[in-house]
């Protein structure tokens, strides 16, 4: 086996997210898979990313679209096979790709051989590898732990006359995490897949391993969770003390990042908390644990400078506090836009501004202390698709309709050439449609148009490539108005200054006499902004970055 070198290269790095049943359909049964990804794979590499994210491609009913596994060491037939995989791998990293997949270990698929065994009786092999209780005595589940997608998390098992956890579908039951044998099999996927060349990976609802062996039911929360889940459900108005973000998760993942040190391999984790940047900084300390972690706190609603400012602080400020008392400061991941979520050119943008904007939040995420994912289609600058009722794939929009649609909105098609059956996606009726006003933004009409967002975004990204302080640098917030959002970021004598304008109107700002002596630095491709004897004349959507003279 050949042990990849240890690298760095995700500090500061840069990840596209691929959906794949909605990136490229290769073989024209309307769902994007592997060979499709392969062929798009120098698109890829053209924008100046660093990786791709590929969205669960294991073998699966589908039920939650590949989060519910039902064998972790095979490709579901929607997408390919093995060989198609190594074929993805191997391209990649000729055009120096580097390649991470999502791995589910907080749950699996209820077709799964494992639960399926676990749920005959209380005394077979896998008796207990699931989370499983008696009732209460009038029969209720054992306490008021919520699913994130509606309902009790438990359900009932009439062959064992008890019930199961799922903290999301009820077709997605909880590992025990608390068995030594789960935490075996699960690192023994990793391995699986890290010798077929993988160079990390993304780990789901990482705060979710382990639960409360006590199974106490959850207190009031004294604040709604905004962030995690939307108003209309009740799963925000619980604080979640006893069914995830348990102390013992510490140890099982310091058990992985011993077996990703050995295999040189990456990982970021995805963190749905109540204390999310507290337990991101937990998550990522040390140097033993994991290199990175995001959050929702920049997949809201909320999209002020104060907002971004207050997340950025607050995650930097808990960074320094773990990483004093554990001995390493951790390490942030930004994502303003996912397959989770609203499209930000909807939900930040309301679906009206002009390409100018989706250039000014690219440039704005990027320049943010920490790593950046970028979901498909950004690039694009696209907008959340509206999709009817009668066409709603994703259970949790079903469940909660109208108010919260769900997130097919953001997992459409990508819109590959404009004049193609379906956006050139595929020549089948794709799973979801290919909204019309899409194509006007496909790749070829972007390709023919210098200046698009898709070649702001390589121009954008090349560039950022080669500035070490935007990966590296430490990060110092300048106060300003709205919606002005201006900071520093510093490594070693060099400091730049970065600057934006998150409004449609232009706006001036006068410098603090520290930063005044600020020569204004090109070839970013953000233009319109100056900055004359320490004044600032934004565009609107503009930005600016210029080097502090000491």
């Amino acid at each position: 086996m050949k042990i990849k070198k240890n690298s760095d290269w995700w500090r500061g790095g840069v990840i596209y997210q691929i959906y794949p049943r909605s990136f490229a359909d290769s073989n024209n049964d309307g769902v994007g898979d592997l060979p499709g990804i392969t062929e798009k794979l120098p698109y890829i590499a053209s924008l100046g990313v660093d990786a791709i994210w590929i969205s669960p491609i294991f073998t699966s009913p589908m039920k939650d679209f590949g989060y519910d596994v039902s064998d972790y060491c095979d490709i579901d037939p929607l997408f390919g096979d093995l060989a198609a995989f190594d074929t993805l791998v191997a391209k990649a990293h000729k055009l120096g790709l580097k390649v991470m997949i999502d791995q589910v270990l907080s749950h699996c698929s209820d077709q799964h051989a494992w639960f399926k065994e676990s749920r005959q009786s209380k005394d077979n092999p896998k008796a207990d590898w699931f989370v499983w209780a008696d009732p209460r005595a009038d029969g209720t589940p054992p306490n008021n732990w919520l699913s994130v997608f509606g309902g009790s998390a438990w359900q009932w098992e009439s062959r064992r006359r008890q019930y199961f956890l799922h903290n999301f579908l009820s077709s997605q039951p909880d590992l025990n995490f608390h068995n030594p044998e789960v935490q075996q099999a699960m690192l023994d996927t990793i391995q699986f897949w890290l010798k077929r060349g993988v160079d990390g990976f993304r780990f789901d609802a990482c705060n979710f391993h382990f639960h409360d062996p006590k199974l106490r039911s959850n207190p009031s929360a004294l604040v709604r969770d905004s962030k995690t889940v939307s108003a209309e459900n009740p799963y925000g108005l619980q604080a979640h003390k006893y069914d995830k973000s348990q102390p013992q998760n510490i140890a099982f993942l310091q058990k992985i990042r011993v077996l990703l040190d050995k295999h040189g391999a990456a990982s970021v984790g995805e963190v749905g908390d109540d204390h999310s940047l507290k337990t991101m900084a937990k998550y990522t300390s040390g140097g033993d644990k994991l290199h990175m972690a995001y959050s929702f706190n920049l997949l809201t609603a909320e999209c002020s400078a104060a907002h971004i400012r207050q997340q950025v602080e607050e995650l930097e400020a808990q960074l320094t506090k773990t990483g004093k008392k554990d001995g390493g400061k951790g390490w942030g991941c930004w994502s303003i836009g996912n397959h989770d979520a609203q499209r930000v050119m909807t939900r930040w943008g309301k679906g009206e501004t002009s390409p100018a904007y989706a250039k000014v939040l690219l440039a704005m995420s990027s320049s943010l202390k920490g790593s950046l994912c970028i979901y498909q289609g950004e690039e694009l600058a696209l907008t959340e698709a509206d999709i009817p009722f009668e066409q709603l794939q994703d259970p949790y929009g079903i469940t909660f309709w109208p108010e919260f649609k769900g997130r097919d909105g953001c997992r459409t098609p990508m819109p590959w050439q404009a004049k193609l059956k379906h956006g050139g996606f595929s020549q089948a009726k794709p799973w979801l449609p290919v909204p019309k006003q899409h194509l006007a933004h496909s790749v070829d009409q972007q390709e023919a148009d210098a200046h698009s967002t898709l070649h702001f975004y390589r121009r954008f990204l090349n560039w950022r490539k080669a500035q070490p302080v935007l990966r590296m640098g430490d990060i110092d917030f300048v106060d300003t108005p709205e919606p002005l959002l201006v900071f520093t970021r510093m490594l070693d004598e060099e400091t730049w200054l970065c600057a934006f304008n998150l409004g449609a109107e232009p706006v001036s700002f006068r410098l603090p006499k520290r930063l005044r002596a600020a020569s204004a630095i090109s070839g970013h491709g953000l233009d319109g902004s100056t900055l004359i004897d320490g004044r600032l004349e934004l565009a609107a959507f503009g930005g600016l970055f210029a080097v502090i003279n000491r």
